[in-house]
């Protein structure tokens, strides 16, 4: 896979937080998610690949090149989708459009009009009378209609009704579709990503945990369960995480295939990326 996005070794400190080396690459024709808690350095991340904030060392490549020696032409080419809106509340969506529209050099005025009706928003619409799930579509409408070659985007869904949601992720699919594009898409809803992501990437408490194809992840973890009694020492190794109680224990494993050769009498289920993401979080904390 073609990398169009590579980030190496970056670092950012406060006074209660910091990011700690974290490196990844974003991959072309591919929907990247970027999962974490609340916390764990998602937004900081994205600020800092943006130079939104400055960061304390790293380099960020687009294509190639680093960005920070030609920031202009990088943001010409990318597509920002943050949770907060980010616009002046007191002018029309018309107007904000012009003010947005003349800073990229490919701007597509028919692909702006086909989302705005998409998301049946109205140029005469002022900024601030939109609900939080009205301005995503409307952040989104302005990130689709630029040429874009990559979308970032922090917590897209959020604030949007299941049916918008799922809407959005067919929107992303078809994005794509030209080739030579990407998506990195930060989110704490990994239900969506699980129905459209090809790439998970999990950060930590400012430190990359796994990063990795969705579909591998997937099926290399599983959800065991048992009674309590079957639960022995030379399991536990065999566990990200457990928890137990008066009705059982259940863990997250990687290894099942050695779990099932204990002879115990274990139930494997399907993991979802909450529970790996929530498995990792919690060994952390232990």
């Amino acid at each position: 896979m073609v990398p169009i996005l590579e980030v190496t070794g970056l670092k950012k400190s406060y006074q209660n937080f910091m990011l700690r080396d974290v490196s990844f690459t974003v991959p072309e024709e591919c929907i990247t998610g970027f999962i974490g808690v609340n916390g764990a350095g998602k937004s900081t991340t994205i600020h800092s690949i943006l130079n939104l904030v400055q960061k304390d060392a790293g380099t960020i490549q687009f294509r190639g090149k680093d960005i920070s020696k030609n920031e202009k032409a990088f943001k010409d080419k990318i597509g920002v989708v943050f949770d907060s809106g980010c616009f002046y509340e007191e002018l029309s969506l018309k107007e904000m459009t012009e003010l947005i529209s003349s800073s990229y050099s490919h701007w597509n005025e028919s692909a702006y009009k086909q989302y705005m009706d998409m998301f049946s928003l109205h140029p005469e619409q002022i900024v601030g009378t939109l609900s939080k799930g009205m301005k995503m579509k409307y952040s989104l409408a302005l990130a689709l209609s630029h040429d874009a070659e990559l979308l970032i985007m922090d917590e897209p869904t959020s604030g949007l009704d299941p049916l918008m949601r799922e809407q959005f992720l067919n929107i992303l699919k078809a994005y794509l579709e030209p080739g030579g594009r990407a998506v990195f898409y930060s989110t704490h809803i990994t239900a969506d990503l699980e129905k459209a992501a090809d790439m998970l990437i999990m950060i930590h408490n400012g430190a990359i945990v796994f990063e990795e194809e969705k579909d591998a992840l997937l099926e290399r973890f599983k959800i065991v369960k048992g009674d309590t009694r079957e639960l022995s020492p030379d399991m536990e190794p065999l566990m990200l995480h457990f928890d137990k109680s008066s009705y059982g224990f259940t863990g997250i494993t990687d290894k099942p295939e050695k779990l099932k050769q204990s002879g115990k009498d274990l139930l494997f289920e399907r993991a979802t990326a909450e529970d790996i993401m929530l498995a990792y979080v919690k060994e952390s904390e232990q």
